[in-house]
């Protein structure tokens, strides 16, 4: 048995990942980051349209700021998020953003002056000032009040992840290629690391370590038709998920993204419709003002995809051979917008459809994109139930996003989170609580335990073939567990599921040799799989309301009198068929934005008992105090669970400096 020490083990070589360990180096803990893959290949890159931060540059931005950004998030959530957490990464993220910059990140920046854009399918000129001339820049995205999303063209991810690996080299952190987590060492209250494969040789190895963060990114990969990457599959969550003690929280939030080019499932960035580009049915009809005549095409992401699937129920979608799909037309954007800031999506047009975007319009569907639940962490990502494990990122339920996330938030969230969290590992490190005495006993039975399993599925003769499992679950979950739901429906899901994972325990391989054996990966990833698959599918069915992405078409209204409370999905028992479920309440007497209407639909949700009182209080506490930051002090504390050194005010432009007495002419 080879074991490997270290301080810290950063399980993914995402942003979130990387930014954590650097967070932990800083401190001057050794760190160890294990990747699948190279880090610069990671999900991360597939980012395109932006980063969130209120930094108030431009003038579509001009007000911008903490507040307005928290508030928009709250909102998106649709009151499912821990405001406490969204309050910590709205005052974080501008600081992110232009460390970022230092380290070599390419922003879009501000040129003073006049430019033209297109705002609701118009030409607008605007004025920029020249007070903000060189400053980063930002574009507009769903659901939000102020432009606020700065980018790099449309390759955000690839440039900040570029960045972020290249410092990780510069800080000699050692990241460990080809290596995958197969389980948690552990004695059932502290964890003590990870047993881990090479799969290159396929051996096992052992690492052993003070502090353990998972950040492995999302389970898109247990759809069908999803934007997320062939490594996406979620196993990470899965490792921590089969300790039994650790909860997943709110796996049934899954989002969809509006805009993947159909039938790929390939992304294309929601900075097309910030942008300015516009949705169109079979009949060339710009159809979102129909259903929502204030933000249109730039609602939020949930409200986007399920309209659009509306609409093609309606029968107004396209058709080719593959299906039914809508348009996105960004034609109206010109050419040389096109080649300067979108190239990517260009590209992705010419490989993967044949067409050039800025004369044809893109063929669009709602894919899978984002999992907002993960491993159920507090504020500092320490994970429930284990001490010494963490998790940041996708892969964790940080419960920045609640039932639905913003564009632009989540590659906020690797580097924010990963700052905080990567600390906050440091501070466990250099606690007594974070000294190691680890047996070398339970070292030996967790690696003999895999080894054992390993050898077993390899040698497994079973009739059931993983390739084919893998498939079913997938279709079912792209059927019965999409953008509409219903009761019927996942009830379907979950008997299919359970019966999936009974048949997973008689695959049997043609091939057990030992390497690189991709028959054997496929079997034993999809059994981890279809347990995160049932935590999706039964936290659906059990949820019976709609909330953000959520959206049951037999529970159409939110019930924050009965569901407002997050769900945390144990699988204790590794006999069990499905699931243990339990909840955790929201307080909304510690709200500082209590439950109201997103500005969506109608305003038909059922009250919690506590609003009103809450909504008093707030207003009451408004009314006596002028200061923002006192005000937002007394409603709900933050700063004291950020780092010292992230804790003071965000610099911004006088409001002076961005005012304009006409900001825009048409």
């Amino acid at each position: 048995m080879q074991v490997i020490h270290t301080d810290v083990l950063v399980i993914g070589g995402g942003l979130a990942g990387l930014r954590a360990g650097l967070a932990a180096r800083k401190r001057g803990q050794q760190v160890i980051v294990l990747s699948l893959v190279p880090p610069k290949r990671s999900h991360s890159a597939a980012a395109q349209g932006g980063m969130q931060a209120s930094l108030g540059n431009t003038l579509k931005g001009a007000g911008d700021n903490e507040d307005v950004h928290f508030g928009d998030t709250v909102r998106g959530s649709d009151w499912g998020n821990d405001q406490t957490v969204a309050r910590m990464f709205v005052h974080t993220a501008p600081k992110a953003v232009r460390e970022l910059a230092a380290w070599g990140v390419p922003w879009n920046r501000v040129e003073a002056g006049e430019r033209d854009v297109i705002i609701d399918s118009q030409r607008v000129t605007l004025s920029e000032p020249a007070a903000a001339q060189g400053l980063i820049t930002a574009r507009d995205f769903g659901g939000t009040k102020k432009w606020r999303t700065c980018f790099v063209s449309d390759g955000t991810g690839h440039a900040m992840l570029y960045a972020v690996s290249d410092r990780t080299i510069a800080e000699n952190i050692p990241v460990h290629e080809r290596m995958e987590a197969v389980s948690l060492i552990h004695d059932g209250e502290r964890c003590y690391g990870a047993i881990v494969r090479n799969l290159i040789d396929g051996k096992l190895l052992a690492y052993v370590a003070r502090a353990t963060c998972i950040a492995t990114g999302g389970f898109g990969r247990i759809y069908r038709s999803t934007t997320n990457a062939v490594i996406n599959e979620g196993i990470g969550a899965a490792i921590a998920l089969e300790t039994g003690i650790v909860p997943l929280g709110n796996m049934e939030a899954v989002q969809f993204h509006p805009t993947a080019i159909f039938p790929a499932g390939i992304l294309v960035t929601e900075g097309c419709r910030g942008d300015g580009g516009l949705l169109r049915d079979v009949d060339g009809h710009r159809f979102m003002p129909d259903y929502e005549p204030e933000k249109k095409e730039l609602a939020s992401r949930d409200v986007v995809s399920r309209r659009m699937e509306a609409h093609i129920r309606a029968g107004k979608g396209a058709r080719n051979r593959f299906g039914e799909h809508l348009w996105l037309d960004i034609t109206l954007l010109g050419e040389a917008h096109i080649n300067g800031k979108l190239r990517e999506v260009k590209e992705i047009c010419q490989h993967f459809l044949g067409i050039d975007p800025a004369k044809q319009w893109i063929p669009v569907r709602p894919a899978q994109h984002y999992s907002m639940g993960g491993i159920r962490t507090d504020a500092h990502g320490q994970a429930y139930g284990l001490r010494g494990l963490f998790a940041c990122g996708e892969a964790a339920c940080w419960d920045l996003h609640g039932f639905n996330r913003l564009g632009g938030n989540s590659v906020a969230e690797t580097v924010v989170a990963g700052m905080i969290v990567g600390e906050a590992i440091a501070d466990f490190c250099a606690s007594p609580e974070g000294e190691m005495h680890v047996s070398t006993a339970l070292v030996r039975e967790c690696y003999d335990r895999e080894v054992a399993a390993f050898s077993k599925l390899a040698g497994a003769r079973g009739g059931e073939d993983a390739g084919t499992l893998l498939r079913t679950m997938q279709e079912t979950m792209t059927e019965y567990v999409g953008i509409v739901r219903t009761g019927e429906g996942l009830t379907t899901a979950v008997e299919t599921l359970k019966s999936l994972l009974l048949r997973s325990h008689h695959i049997g391989l043609r091939h057990s040799a030992p390497g690189a054996n991709p028959e054997l990966v496929t079997a034993w990833r999809t059994q981890k799989m279809l347990k995160l698959a049932l935590c999706v599918a039964y936290g659906a069915l059990q949820r019976s309301e709609s909330r953000g992405a959520h959206y049951r078409e037999d529970y159409p209204r939110r019930d924050d009198a009965t569901w407002l409370k997050r769900t945390l999905a144990y699988w204790r028992d590794p006999e069990q068929r499905i699931p243990t479920l339990e909840y955790e309440a929201l307080d909304v007497r510690r709200m500082e934005l209590p439950p109201g209407w997103r500005g969506y639909g109608t305003r038909d949700a059922i009250d919690h008992p506590d609003t009103a009182r809450r909504q008093a209080e707030v207003d009451a506490l408004r009314a006596q105090t002028g200061d923002r930051h006192a005000l937002q002090q007394s409603l709900m504390p933050f700063r004291h669970l950020l780092p010292e050194h992230l804790r003071g005010d965000n610099a911004r432009l006088a409001p002076a400096d961005t005012a304009q007495p006409n900001e825009a002419k048409q």
